[in-house]
């Protein structure tokens, strides 16, 4: 019967374990280490823990497996390992599995950390990464070749929201027997059939859609079992990576209602993006969901609908966005997404501020571009905020 179950279901209760006690809600084992009745005991477990038995919070916790189990049997991937961060996810899923000499081939539109990981410290120990832009598959094949490890890309990419065909780049790293990491964090594991798309590790910041109300840092790698225990689970229980168990119990609470927020803040993000579209302060606005976005195709094809994130450029550059930002009343200023809160980002200033000009412009980053994360308060009270924004927008861009 769990096999048959649907997303939804799956979110609320896959991977439960309850105490003796038959809690309703997951209990929080707030615990760093693990008793054992004897030594040999001790011994036993070190040398090999059993399916339900535990060693230390570094290594894995109870409410943390149930996190874990719960995201894995939604995502449909055997296994997940539950880090501190999402790019705690990130570094870890690279570094556990990359050495000196390997080659990485990774989109160019990136979030600004996961630029710095691959141009600063994957390239700093010796591994060589390649970029191209990810939504041209000849570029992929061309800097494909036999020997390349890992690719990586966001399958949305944050803030311009291309989108990767992710069952094509797949096809062409598999061929040369590369490994195929997706940040998946703009589809949401709502939308995602990324693995069954030929994804091989998953990564999602669970600080965005699966906690959702802006509580708790978190992330999770997934992919198959000997990737997470044999390759990902040594490096961060060394590294020090992990989850949190109170973190992961509110992003066990998290997944309960994600489908319901996330699918409320798409629907908020169709009826915004398309009110927008025309707006005269606007040079453009960018939505997957949109039939003029250049992946909409695609994008019904892998997902399904556009997801919660929304990016406007505004005309007049940084002083105009800033205008529009600073007006804003429903909508907050910030940097994080996935919120229940609509929340505003100026990438260029914030998010991105590390990267020169040039590759700015290069990345479709301009002065006045804002990311628009919708959140689950009233779409007509989020536009009329949006408008209102404009306005003193196209009053800055004229002054």
């Amino acid at each position: 019967m769990r096999d048959t179950w649907k997303k939804r279901t799956k979110a609320v209760h896959a991977g439960t374990r309850r105490s003796g006690y038959g809690e309703m809600s997951e209990a929080v084992f707030l615990t760093q280490g693990f008793a054992y009745d004897t030594a040999a005991s001790a011994e036993a477990r070190f040398i090999q823990a059993g399916e339900d038995e535990f060693i230390y919070a570094r290594y894995g916790n109870p409410t943390v497996a149930m996190f874990e189990e719960r995201i894995a049997a939604l995502e449909g991937a055997e296994d997940a390992f539950a880090t501190a961060s999402g790019m705690a996810a990130v570094s870890g899923a690279l570094s556990s599995m990359l050495k000196a000499g390997d080659h990485v081939v990774a989109s160019r539109a990136l979030f600004g950390s996961c630029l710095y990981v691959l141009e600063e410290v994957l390239t700093r120990f010796g591994v060589e990464v390649s970029f191209v832009d990810g939504t041209d598959l000849d570029q992929w094949r061309a800097a494909l070749r036999p020997g390349t490890r890992a690719v990586f890309f966001e399958s949305v990419s944050n803030p311009t929201l291309e989108v990767i065909d992710i069952a094509a780049v797949s096809e062409m790293a598999h061929a040369v027997g590369a490994t195929v990491l997706v940040d998946n964090v703009f589809a949401t594991p709502v939308y995602s059939d990324a693995i069954a798309q030929g994804a091989d590790v998953v990564i999602y910041s669970a600080t965005k859609h699966i906690d959702g109300q802006g509580r708790a840092l978190g992330g999770v790698i997934l992919g198959t079992r000997e990737f997470i225990r044999k390759t990902v689970e040594p490096y961060m229980k060394h590294t020090g990576g992990s989850m949190s168990p109170f973190n992961a119990w509110i992003m066990l609470k998290g997944l309960e209602t994600m489908s319901l927020r996330v699918n409320a803040q798409t629907s908020s993000a169709e009826h915004i993006s398309a009110a927008l579209q025309d707006h005269p302060a606007l040079e453009r606005v960018i939505y997957p969901g949109l039939p003029g976005h250049p992946q909409h195709e695609l994008c019904k094809r892998q997902t399904g609908r556009g997801g919660t994130v929304v990016s406007l450029d505004i005309r007049g550059g940084k002083a105009a966005a800033f205008a529009f930002l600073d007006a804003l009343e429903v909508v907050l200023i910030s940097n994080n997404l996935g919120d229940a809160k609509s929340i505003v980002t100026h990438p260029a200033t914030t998010t991105h501020q590390r990267l020169p000009d040039d590759q700015k412009l290069a990345l479709g980053i301009t002065p006045g571009l804002v990311r628009i994360s919708l959140g689950i308060e009233d779409p007509d009270d989020i536009l009329a905020d949006l408008r209102k924004a404009l306005d003193a927008a196209s009053s800055a861009a004229a002054a």
